[in-house]
């Protein structure tokens, strides 16, 4: 198996990426939004422990959030890959990941962190959210402060990989095409 794991703060291009990936190197997309969507639109007895600590305002714990990750994976016993995108978001969360996918004989083979500056992204989700319904994309201070939360959280996994010489950046910014040109030089090199 070739599993990817997508950084990039919001607005990059994380999901218009995956989609074009996974088609073209044949792997299973696993959006962490996605699976916590599914999880509390169907009311699972995970989406409900979720539900828990979103309605009091409080992020889902790691152990929690990796759980869901994992059910996601084993619906895909037979998949060349994982495109892991929106997770792992914390050291816990990649610590766990690695110990998952080493237990079913697998591991990461690379991480890709889409990068742009935070004033183009930040324009480029207030223009998303004109028609994606998202209220946390029509507000700059709530962009804003994702970006804090994944400059605190998220940012340090990028040593985490690069120790494991796993980390590669890519510029984010350019069409579409250009952008995944870059990312399928990386992932052809592994």
């Amino acid at each position: 198996m070739t599993n990817i794991v997508l950084f990039g703060k919001p607005g990059a291009g994380k999901g218009t990426q995956a989609e074009f990936l996974k088609e073209k190197y044949k792997l299973t997309h696993i959006s962490t939004g996605d699976v916590f969507r599914f999880n509390l639109k169907n009311d699972t007895e995970l989406g409900k422990q979720c539900k828990v600590f979103m309605d009091a305002g409080d992020l889902v714990p790691d152990e929690l959030t990796t759980k869901m990750l994992i059910d996601e994976v084993n619906k895909h016993p037979d998949t060349n890959g994982i495109l892991f995108d929106g997770y792992p978001r914390t050291l816990s969360q990649a610590r766990d990941l690695d110990a998952f996918l080493e237990s079913i004989g697998s591991k990461v083979a690379a991480t890709i962190a889409l990068e742009a500056d935070d004033e183009i992204l930040i324009q480029r989700l207030l223009e998303r959210g004109k028609t994606s319904g998202r209220i946390d994309d029509q507000d700059e201070s709530k962009i804003r402060n994702r970006y804090q939360e994944y400059n605190e959280k998220t940012a340090p996994l990028m040593g985490y990989y690069k120790e494991q010489n796993k980390f590669h950046a890519v510029d984010g910014i350019g069409s579409i095409d250009e952008i995944t040109k870059r990312l399928s030089t990386v992932i052809e090199k592994l």
